[in-house]
């Protein structure tokens, strides 16, 4: 089923209600389905046909959601673009997914002209008086949906490309309702809700897990243009979200603005945090500075999204990313280096292999054989899984570091090193050794200054778990570390400025 049928029903169901909301603006459900229903007008008076896909590169506003509703309405495919996207990655992704039209922010158009020339597709500038609006001005509202089957494609959502050019992931219609359902179920969501919305649209959190999960159940949803922790901390004292999420970045912003300040945020029934993973002296500075208990989560874009997380009653276990939502996906840990797959409460480590309703049927324009093997999704995160089923995460296998010929888990160091309190952030890489082939490096963020590498070292040497081949060998400070446009940490850059 096409999820513009379901979305129609929501606006339908609840006419009267705010759906999006941005600044001082407001508009309506009734609004919402009514500017979409026309922009679909619009792109099928183009002779856009099914299958065909409409590009959104754009920061979150509220044209984005009206012009995504509208593209699936008319039987198209929507290309969310990582709005943080370098000139190459983003030539590759538009003329990748070969995109006929593209909704953008007036002052990108010289910029995308100079970078595409002759395989522009039709540029539609959003504001007053921009292509967008006249598209939805000067067109009826349509009144049907244009049929799309649950296999179909939805959504072409291209990785951040951290590693070579980006890759388009496919997701279907039931892929994206699946993991929509899931969630609702998961977060027992409901049209009285309200999120706060900082996570970038071109993201599975804040598209699938912030956004059509509220619009599908009618509640209402705040938007941030861009992050900025003191506008967040604000909005949430003014307008009191019940739900919302926060990139693992974003998480570590508000606890640093908050620990010697803290306000009490109690609106949030469920305050997600995810995108990497979390040292716990982050969880818990969070926790002092506004009182919120985050739960954590764990997806990936080729999982639509969200696949594992807590209830908003459970207890949450230290470190672990909950459990998997058993509706939507089938899990299994299978060694790095093969045999049986691990049992529950094992000791040891494995990859991640996913399959079900909310996984990719793969890549647009990629046949990656070795990402799948016998309809099993190759996450390639490594985990443990305690005896109850709770996983915890590890590392990426491509990560691991080998030293000596034992293998260290970059993130298990980060986890202890994050607790030295002269750090506001952390991450640990392999860089070259003559004589151990890699060692522990460390690349980290001051909170104050006149903080030396020797003081680091000291730190280290006083900590039981960042000592033996857990010991960074060479520490590197910086003012900021690189991160992806979704705001994870990109640790091929750091290799690069540390081999």
């Amino acid at each position: 089923m096409n999820i513009a049928t379901l979305l129609r029903r929501s606006a339908a169901d609840h006419a009267g209600q705010v759906a999006l909301r941005l600044d001082d603006t407001e508009i309506g459900y009734a609004h919402f389905a009514d500017k979409a229903a026309r922009f679909a007008g619009y792109l099928l008076a183009e002779g856009l046909a099914p299958g065909d896909r409409v590009g959104f590169f754009l920061p979150n506003t509220l044209e984005y959601l009206i012009g995504m509703f509208g593209t699936w309405q008319a039987g198209g495919v929507g290309v969310p673009l990582n709005y943080m996207f370098p000139e190459a990655a983003l030539a590759h992704a538009i003329t990748d997914s070969g995109a006929t039209h593209l909704v953008v922010l007036p002052g990108d158009v010289d910029r995308l002209k100079a970078l595409l020339g002759d395989r522009a597709p039709v540029l539609l500038t959003t504001g007053d008086g921009g292509g967008f609006a006249a598209a939805v001005a000067e067109h009826a509202p349509v009144h049907h949906v244009v049929p799309r089957r649950d296999g179909d494609d939805a959504l072409i959502m291209y990785t951040s490309g951290s590693t070579g050019v980006p890759k388009g992931v496919r997701q279907t219609h039931r892929n994206t309702v699946a993991h929509c359902d899931a969630a609702i179920d998961l977060y027992e969501l409901t049209g009285d809700d309200h999120v706060l919305n900082c996570m970038p649209l071109f993201h599975v959190g804040g598209l699938q897990l912030a956004s059509l999960t509220m619009l599908l159940r009618g509640g209402q949803i705040t938007f941030m243009a861009k992050w900025d922790p003191l506008v967040w901390l604000d909005l949430v004292q003014r307008l009191r979200p019940t739900y919302g999420g926060l990139i693992s970045t974003m998480m570590i912003d508000v606890g640093n603005r908050t620990v010697g300040s803290p306000v009490v945020l109690d609106s949030f029934r469920v305050c997600m945090f995810g995108g990497s993973r979390t040292p716990t002296a982050s969880i818990q500075r969070l926790a002092a500075g506004t009182g919120i208990q985050g739960i954590e989560i764990y997806g990936q874009t080729e999982q639509s999204g969200l696949v594992v997380s807590y209830a908003p009653d459970d207890t949450r276990r230290p470190d672990s990313m909950g459990k998997p939502l058993e509706q939507v996906v089938q899990t299994r840990l299978v060694p790095p280096t093969g045999g049986a797959d691990l049992e529950p409460g094992s000791d040891d480590v494995g990859e991640l292999w996913v399959r079900g309703d909310a996984v990719s049927p793969g890549y647009w324009n990629l046949d990656l054989a070795e990402k799948r093997v016998d309809g099993w999704f190759r996450t390639g995160d490594l985990m443990s899984r305690d005896a109850d089923g709770y996983l915890y995460y590890v590392d990426r296998i491509d990560d691991m570091i080998v030293s000596g010929g034992e293998n260290i888990f970059p993130q298990m160091v980060e986890e202890h090193l994050a607790n030295c309190p002269d750090l506001a952030e952390v991450a640990v890489i392999g860089t070259a050794h003559e004589r151990w082939v890699e060692q522990v490096t460390a690349v980290v963020v001051p909170n104050r200054a006149g903080v030396t590498v020797e003081d680091i070292a000291a730190y280290c040497a006083g900590d039981p778990n960042l000592r033996g081949m857990h010991r960074p060998r060479r520490i590197e400070i910086v003012d900021a570390l690189p991160r992806t446009g979704s705001g994870k940490l990109n640790r091929p850059e750091l290799r690069k400025q540390f081999p």
